[in-house]
C-alpha cells in the first residue's frame, strides 16, 4: 500500500502594523558620539596627543632593545665529554647563585675566545676534538 502525504495548506500571514520612521533629520543614531563642549574636546585632544607621544617613546625604546641583533637558532653536535663540561659549568654557576643557560655559557666562551691572541686562538682550536657533523644514522645507533 502506498500512502500519500497530505498536502500542506499554506495560510497567508496577515501583515502586522507598519512602523513609521521619523524624518531623516529627527533620527538619532545611538552609536554616534555626543558632541562635547569646546573645553572638553581640547582636553581630549591634548590627552590623545600625550598618548601618541608615549606610544612613540615606547616604540623607540622597544627598538633600542632589539638593536642588539637578531637571535638565530641553530643546532650543534657535541661530544659527550664537552656536553658534560657545559653541565658542570652550569652546576658551578648555580652553586654560586648565578642562573645561567647553556647558550649563555657558550656565548661567554666566545667572548673569552675573542680576547685571545691569534697564536693562543690557534692552540685552543687545535685542542678541540673534531666531530662528525650531521645527525647520526638510526642504523648505526642500534649496533
Amino acid at each position: 500500500m502506498t500512502t500519500t502525504k497530505p498536502k500542506s495548506t499554506k495560510t497567508e500571514v496577515e501583515p502586522g502594523p507598519v512602523e513609521i520612521q521619523p524624518p531623516a533629520e529627527k533620527r538619532v543614531n545611538k552609536r554616534a558620539p555626543v558632541k562635547a563642549s569646546t573645553s572638553t574636546s581640547t582636553a581630549i585632544a591634548q590627552t590623545n596627543e600625550a598618548a601618541k607621544t608615549d606610544e612613540k617613546e615606547f616604540k623607540t625604546s622597544k627598538k633600542s632593545k632589539n638593536s642588539k641583533g637578531k637571535v638565530i637558532r641553530d643546532s650543534f653536535s657535541f661530544p659527550e665529554q664537552d656536553y658534560l663540561k657545559i653541565s658542570e659549568i652550569k652546576k658551578n654557576c648555580l652553586a654560586e647563585g648565578i642562573h645561567v643557560k647553556k647558550g649563555e655559557i657558550l656565548r661567554a666562551g666566545l667572548l673569552l675566545l675573542t680576547k685571545l691572541s691569534l697564536a693562543e686562538l690557534k692552540q685552543a682550536v687545535k685542542q678541540v676534538e673534531k666531530v662528525k657533523t650531521g645527525r647520526p644514522n638510526a642504523s648505526k645507533i642500534q649496533q
